[in-house]
C-alpha cells in the first residue's frame, strides 16, 4: 500500500507542476468517467468524447457532483462518435495525452453483432489514433483486453504470449494492438496498450443483456432476483477494481520508463465465479436479509468464454510503478456501497 501512496503522490505533484490537457474517449462510460473524475480531482483540463452508445450522462453528472463546480468547469464534453473523423479531430485539438477507453465491450455482444464491434473497436480506434497524430499528441494510452490471450492455457498470462482469439471482440483487441505497433513505427507515436482483466466498480451498468457479472449480480441480489452462472462455477478470473485501472492509465500516460507496448492490468490473483457469488451475496446480505440465502442457477457455458484468466503484473510493476490499491474483497465492498447508495437516491 505504501508504494501506491507514493506513486499517487508523485503523480499528483507532477500534474500540479505541469498540468496537461487530456482527451478521454468513452468519457461517459464506466472506466472513462472514473478517469475523468481522477483527472479533474487532480486539477487537470479534460476533453470528454462519447456518443452514449454504452455510456450515460448521469455518470458525468455524478463526476461533476463529486469533484465540485470549480473543477467540473475544466471538463469540455463533446457528444460524438469515435468513428467520425471530424469529432475526433475536434476532440484532439490542443490535447497532450489521449486515454482511449471508448469501445463496444462484451464477448456475447460481439458474437451477435460482429460488425458493430468491428466498427467501434477497430475503425474507431484508427480514427482516434490518426486524430491524435494530426494534433501532435505526445502519447495515446488505450484499452486493450485480457481477451487477446484467447485459448492460451498458461497462467498467469504473460504479455509476450497470446493465443488464438475466441470471439470477434477478442479479435478487435488483437487488431488494435497490431495497429498500435504499426502506427508507433510509421508515425513515431507513443502508444501504450493496457490489457484489462475484468475491471469492476461504481457506475458499471448492472442492466441489459451484456451487463458484466459483478454489477448484474449486485443488482439482482438487491432486487431478490435469480443469479445465473454460465458453467459450473469453477471458472476463475482476475477481477480488478476500477481504481487500479485508473492508476495504471495515469502511470502509463506519465511514466518516462514505458519500455513495452502493452501491460497487463489486474491484481495477479484468481477468484472463481462460485467464490465471487458468495462474496457478493455476503456484501449485499449485510443490508438485504433476503439475499443471505440466495443460491445461483447454473447454465451452459457461453461461446467465447475462457475457463481461467490471471494477470502477470510484474512488467507493469517494474516499468510503471503499478501497485494495485484494492483487492477483490475491498473493491467489492466499495462497489456494493456505491450501488446501495444509488438505490436509495
Amino acid at each position: 500500500m505504501g508504494a501506491v501512496v507514493e506513486a499517487y503522490r508523485n503523480l499528483r505533484n507532477e500534474l500540479a507542476e505541469r498540468p496537461r490537457r487530456w482527451l478521454v474517449t468513452g468519457a461517459a462510460g464506466f472506466i472513462g468517467s472514473a478517469l475523468v473524475e481522477a483527472l479533474l480531482s487532480r486539477g487537470q483540463h479534460v476533453v470528454g468524447l462519447d456518443n452514449f452508445a454504452t455510456g450515460y450522462a448521469e455518470n458525468l453528472d455524478d463526476v461533476r457532483a463529486r469533484v465540485g463546480d470549480e473543477r467540473a468547469r475544466r471538463l469540455v464534453f463533446i457528444e460524438g462518435d469515435i468513428c467520425d473523423p471530424d469529432a475526433c479531430r475536434r476532440a484532439a485539438e490542443g490535447v497532450d495525452v489521449v486515454l482511449h477507453q471508448a469501445a463496444l465491450g462484451s464477448v456475447p455482444r460481439s458474437i451477435e453483432d460482429p460488425l458493430a464491434s468491428h466498427r467501434a473497436n477497430v475503425d474507431g480506434f484508427v480514427q482516434v489514433v490518426l486524430a491524435a497524430r494530426d494534433a501532435g499528441v505526445r502519447r495515446v494510452v488505450y484499452a486493450s483486453s485480457s481477451a487477446v490471450y484467447g485459448d492460451d492455457p498458461d497462467l498467469p498470462k504473460q504479455e509476450e504470449r497470446t493465443g488464438r482469439a475466441l470471439s470477434p471482440y477478442a479479435a478487435t483487441k488483437q487488431i488494435n494492438e497490431l495497429y498500435a505497433d504499426v502506427f508507433a513505427t510509421t508515425y513515431d507515436l507513443e502508444l501504450v496498450g493496457l490489457r484489462y482483466f475484468n475491471v469492476f466498480g461504481p457506475r458499471q451498468d448492472p442492466a441489459g443483456p451484456y451487463a458484466a457479472v459483478i454489477p448484474r449480480w449486485i443488482g439482482e441480489l438487491m432486487a431478490g432476483r435469480e443469479c445465473q452462472i454460465f458453467g459450473d462455477g469453477t471458472q476463475s478470473r482476475d477481477f480488478c477494481y476500477v481504481e487500479n485501472a485508473v492508476q495504471a492509465n495515469l502511470l502509463a500516460a506519465m511514466s518516462e520508463s514505458v519500455n513495452h507496448p502493452v501491460y497487463n492490468v489486474g491484481c495477479g490473483g484468481r477468484t472463481t465465479l462460485g467464490e465471487l457469488f458468495a462474496m457478493i451475496r455476503d456484501r449485499v446480505g449485510e443490508r438485504e436479509p433476503k439475499a443471505r440465502d440466495a443460491a445461483p442457477v447454473y447454465r451452459e457455458s457461453r461461446a467465447g468464454d475462457v475457463p481461467h484468466s490471471q494477470a502477470a503484473i510484474d512488467r507493469a510493476e517494474r516499468d510503471l510503478g503499478y501497485a494495485p490499491s484494492h483487492d477483490v474483497e475491498s473493491g467489492l465492498r466499495e462497489t456494493a456501497d456505491w450501488f446501495w447508495a444509488r438505490r436509495g437516491a
